[in-house]
Protein backbone atom coordinates (compact mmCIF):
# COMPACT_ATOMS: atom_id res chain seq x y z
CA UNK A 1 0.00 0.00 0.00
CA UNK A 2 1.36 3.49 -0.80
CA UNK A 3 1.60 6.37 1.33
CA UNK A 4 0.49 9.50 -0.91
CA UNK A 5 -0.08 12.45 1.57
CA UNK A 6 1.77 15.00 -0.60
CA UNK A 7 1.87 15.12 -4.02
CA UNK A 8 5.26 13.57 -5.32
CA UNK A 9 5.70 11.88 -1.54
CA UNK A 10 5.00 8.07 -1.84
CA UNK A 11 5.02 6.14 1.75
CA UNK A 12 5.46 2.61 1.53
CA UNK A 13 4.34 -0.22 3.97
CA UNK A 14 7.44 -2.11 4.85
CA UNK A 15 5.71 -5.90 4.72
CA UNK A 16 6.04 -8.94 7.24
CA UNK A 17 8.34 -11.85 5.94
CA UNK A 18 6.29 -14.67 5.44
CA UNK A 19 6.87 -17.87 7.92
CA UNK A 20 8.49 -19.83 5.36
CA UNK A 21 10.54 -18.38 2.93
CA UNK A 22 11.10 -19.77 -0.49
CA UNK A 23 14.69 -20.79 -2.00
CA UNK A 24 12.82 -21.78 -5.15
CA UNK A 25 14.77 -21.52 -8.41
CA UNK A 26 11.79 -22.64 -10.97
CA UNK A 27 10.75 -21.28 -14.50
CA UNK A 28 10.20 -18.09 -15.00
CA UNK A 29 6.52 -18.96 -15.90
CA UNK A 30 6.19 -20.03 -12.07
CA UNK A 31 7.04 -16.82 -11.01
CA UNK A 32 4.79 -14.85 -12.86
CA UNK A 33 1.86 -16.89 -12.23
CA UNK A 34 2.53 -16.26 -8.73
CA UNK A 35 2.37 -12.22 -8.75
CA UNK A 36 -0.56 -12.44 -11.06
CA UNK A 37 -2.39 -14.50 -8.11
CA UNK A 38 -0.74 -12.11 -5.30
CA UNK A 39 -1.91 -9.55 -7.36
CA UNK A 40 -5.42 -10.76 -7.35
CA UNK A 41 -4.92 -11.84 -3.68
CA UNK A 42 -4.06 -8.10 -2.48
CA UNK A 43 -7.08 -6.71 -4.49
CA UNK A 44 -9.27 -9.00 -2.66
CA UNK A 45 -8.27 -8.11 0.29
CA UNK A 46 -8.33 -4.64 -0.07
CA UNK A 47 -11.73 -5.10 -1.28
CA UNK A 48 -12.51 -7.06 1.87
CA UNK A 49 -10.68 -4.38 4.04
CA UNK A 50 -13.02 -1.74 2.78
CA UNK A 51 -16.29 -3.49 4.03
CA UNK A 52 -14.74 -5.41 7.30
CA UNK A 53 -16.35 -4.12 10.43
CA UNK A 54 -15.07 -1.87 12.84
CA UNK A 55 -12.41 -3.69 15.65
CA UNK A 56 -13.40 -2.69 19.22
CA UNK A 57 -9.78 -0.79 20.28
CA UNK A 58 -8.89 -0.70 24.10
CA UNK A 59 -6.76 2.80 24.03
CA UNK A 60 -6.13 2.94 27.42
CA UNK A 61 -2.35 2.97 28.99
CA UNK A 62 -1.94 3.90 25.13
CA UNK A 63 0.55 7.16 24.53
CA UNK A 64 -1.18 9.21 22.36
CA UNK A 65 -1.24 12.94 20.96
CA UNK A 66 -3.86 15.22 21.21
CA UNK A 67 -6.83 16.43 23.42
CA UNK A 68 -8.57 13.57 25.12
CA UNK A 69 -12.13 14.72 24.21
CA UNK A 70 -11.51 14.31 20.10
CA UNK A 71 -14.02 12.00 19.16
CA UNK A 72 -11.91 9.86 16.84
CA UNK A 73 -9.04 7.61 17.40
CA UNK A 74 -6.05 7.07 15.09
CA UNK A 75 -3.99 4.26 15.65
CA UNK A 76 -0.33 3.84 14.05
CA UNK A 77 0.95 0.15 14.12
CA UNK A 78 4.68 0.73 13.80
CA UNK A 79 8.18 -0.53 13.87
CA UNK A 80 11.25 1.71 15.58
CA UNK A 81 13.54 -0.39 13.11
CA UNK A 82 11.01 0.06 9.95
CA UNK A 83 12.24 3.19 7.58
CA UNK A 84 8.79 3.62 5.94
CA UNK A 85 8.17 4.21 10.23
CA UNK A 86 11.15 6.62 9.93
CA UNK A 87 9.86 8.48 6.72
CA UNK A 88 6.13 8.09 8.26
CA UNK A 89 7.27 9.53 12.04
CA UNK A 90 9.17 12.12 10.20
CA UNK A 91 7.27 13.77 7.06
CA UNK A 92 3.44 12.38 7.20
CA UNK A 93 2.59 12.40 11.40
CA UNK A 94 3.68 16.47 11.62
CA UNK A 95 0.71 17.16 8.90
CA UNK A 96 -1.21 14.85 10.56
CA UNK A 97 -0.86 16.77 13.75
CA UNK A 98 -1.36 19.68 11.64
CA UNK A 99 -4.31 19.47 10.36
CA UNK A 100 -6.72 16.43 12.37
CA UNK A 101 -5.16 16.43 15.79
CA UNK A 102 -4.03 19.88 16.87
CA UNK A 103 -7.97 20.59 15.40
CA UNK A 104 -9.38 18.17 17.90
CA UNK A 105 -10.61 15.74 15.86
CA UNK A 106 -8.85 13.42 16.50
CA UNK A 107 -6.23 11.79 19.03
CA UNK A 108 -2.88 9.68 17.59
CA UNK A 109 -1.80 6.80 19.09
CA UNK A 110 1.09 4.31 18.46
CA UNK A 111 1.15 0.59 19.28
CA UNK A 112 4.06 -1.67 18.42
CA UNK A 113 4.22 -4.41 15.81
CA UNK A 114 7.56 -5.01 16.24
CA UNK A 115 9.08 -7.81 13.38
CA UNK A 116 12.00 -6.78 11.74
CA UNK A 117 14.34 -7.44 14.30
CA UNK A 118 15.36 -8.34 17.95
CA UNK A 119 16.31 -4.65 18.55
CA UNK A 120 12.92 -4.32 17.49
CA UNK A 121 11.50 -6.01 20.08
CA UNK A 122 14.15 -4.30 23.04
CA UNK A 123 13.46 -0.78 21.60
CA UNK A 124 9.49 -1.28 21.81
CA UNK A 125 9.83 -2.61 25.03
CA UNK A 126 11.57 0.34 26.42
CA UNK A 127 9.92 2.99 24.67
CA UNK A 128 7.12 0.97 26.98
CA UNK A 129 8.97 1.92 29.85
CA UNK A 130 9.35 5.35 29.19
CA UNK A 131 5.80 5.89 28.64
CA UNK A 132 5.24 3.84 31.86
CA UNK A 133 7.75 5.61 33.79
CA UNK A 134 7.85 9.46 32.42
CA UNK A 135 4.69 9.81 30.58
CA UNK A 136 2.90 10.52 27.66
CA UNK A 137 5.01 13.85 26.56
CA UNK A 138 8.48 12.29 27.55
CA UNK A 139 7.36 9.13 25.96
CA UNK A 140 6.43 10.92 22.73
CA UNK A 141 10.47 12.94 22.55
CA UNK A 142 11.88 9.86 22.73
CA UNK A 143 9.76 8.19 20.45
CA UNK A 144 10.63 11.17 18.16
CA UNK A 145 13.92 11.06 18.69
CA UNK A 146 14.55 7.56 18.56
CA UNK A 147 12.98 7.49 14.81
CA UNK A 148 15.20 10.62 13.71
CA UNK A 149 18.25 8.24 15.04
CA UNK A 150 18.16 5.34 13.04
CA UNK A 151 20.25 4.56 10.46
CA UNK A 152 19.42 5.63 6.73
CA UNK A 153 21.25 2.54 5.30
CA UNK A 154 19.14 -0.56 5.32
CA UNK A 155 21.93 -3.17 5.89
CA UNK A 156 21.24 -1.73 9.68
CA UNK A 157 17.96 -3.00 9.01
CA UNK A 158 18.92 -6.46 10.45
CA UNK A 159 22.03 -5.65 12.70
CA UNK A 160 21.51 -5.37 16.70
CA UNK A 161 21.69 -1.77 16.93
CA UNK A 162 19.34 -0.30 19.04
CA UNK A 163 21.01 -1.89 22.17
CA UNK A 164 20.10 -1.13 25.72
CA UNK A 165 23.83 1.00 25.96
CA UNK A 166 22.07 2.92 22.68
CA UNK A 167 18.80 3.09 24.26
CA UNK A 168 19.57 4.62 27.51
CA UNK A 169 21.90 7.42 25.47
CA UNK A 170 19.34 8.39 23.54
CA UNK A 171 16.64 8.76 26.30
CA UNK A 172 19.59 10.62 28.71
CA UNK A 173 19.12 13.38 25.50
CA UNK A 174 15.23 13.62 26.64
CA UNK A 175 15.18 12.95 30.33
CA UNK A 176 17.65 13.40 33.56
CA UNK A 177 19.97 10.91 35.17
CA UNK A 178 17.81 10.00 37.86
CA UNK A 179 14.39 9.32 35.27
CA UNK A 180 16.93 7.18 32.62
CA UNK A 181 17.75 4.96 35.41
CA UNK A 182 14.47 4.59 36.67
CA UNK A 183 13.34 3.45 33.24
CA UNK A 184 16.19 0.99 32.62
CA UNK A 185 15.22 -0.27 36.04
CA UNK A 186 11.82 -1.20 34.93
CA UNK A 187 13.28 -2.20 31.40
CA UNK A 188 15.71 -4.52 32.93
CA UNK A 189 12.73 -5.91 35.62
CA UNK A 190 10.71 -6.98 32.19
CA UNK A 191 8.18 -4.61 33.71
CA UNK A 192 6.41 -3.60 30.27
CA UNK A 193 6.95 -7.34 28.45
CA UNK A 194 2.99 -7.58 28.92
CA UNK A 195 2.07 -4.19 27.38
CA UNK A 196 4.31 -4.93 24.33
CA UNK A 197 2.61 -8.38 24.30
CA UNK A 198 -0.80 -6.71 24.46
CA UNK A 199 0.16 -4.55 21.90
CA UNK A 200 1.41 -7.62 19.35
CA UNK A 201 -1.39 -9.52 19.96
CA UNK A 202 -4.13 -7.16 18.94
CA UNK A 203 -1.98 -6.17 15.60
CA UNK A 204 -2.17 -9.78 14.93
CA UNK A 205 -5.69 -10.01 16.05
CA UNK A 206 -6.34 -7.03 13.46
CA UNK A 207 -4.20 -9.18 11.02
CA UNK A 208 -1.85 -5.88 10.57
CA UNK A 209 1.14 -7.18 7.45
CA UNK A 210 3.22 -4.38 7.80
CA UNK A 211 4.34 -1.21 8.99
CA UNK A 212 3.06 1.69 8.79
CA UNK A 213 -0.59 0.61 9.44
CA UNK A 214 -3.44 2.81 10.68
CA UNK A 215 -6.60 2.58 11.97
CA UNK A 216 -9.61 5.03 12.88
CA UNK A 217 -11.56 4.00 15.36
CA UNK A 218 -10.65 0.29 14.26
CA UNK A 219 -11.29 0.41 10.79
CA UNK A 220 -8.24 -0.21 8.74
CA UNK A 221 -7.51 3.18 6.37
CA UNK A 222 -6.47 1.86 3.05
CA UNK A 223 -6.44 5.13 1.34
CA UNK A 224 -3.81 6.90 -0.48
CA UNK A 225 -3.96 10.76 0.76
CA UNK A 226 -4.13 13.24 3.94
CA UNK A 227 -8.01 14.03 2.70
CA UNK A 228 -8.52 10.25 2.91
CA UNK A 229 -7.65 10.28 6.11
CA UNK A 230 -9.51 13.33 7.03
CA UNK A 231 -12.58 12.12 5.19
CA UNK A 232 -12.53 9.11 7.26
CA UNK A 233 -12.11 10.70 10.18
CA UNK A 234 -14.76 12.87 9.93
CA UNK A 235 -17.16 10.35 9.24
CA UNK A 236 -15.87 8.35 11.97
CA UNK A 237 -16.84 11.50 14.36
CA UNK A 238 -20.32 11.52 12.44
CA UNK A 239 -20.87 7.66 13.24
CA UNK A 240 -19.18 7.16 16.44
CA UNK A 241 -19.19 8.31 19.68
CA UNK A 242 -16.01 9.18 21.55
CA UNK A 243 -14.09 6.31 22.29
Amino acid sequence: MAWLFKKNEVYTKMTKPSKKSSTSTKIIFWVLGFIVIFILGFIFFLNHAKNKPAEAMEYKGQPFLGKSSAPVSIVEFGDYKCPNCKHFAEMVVPVIEKEIVKPGKAKFYFMNDSFINVDSIRAAKFAEAVYMDLGNDTFWKFHELLYKKQPEESKYEKMDYFTEAFLTATLNEVATKDETNKVLASFRAKKTDAAWQKDMDFGEKLGVSGTPTLFVNGKLFDGNTIDDLKKMVDDAAKGKKNE
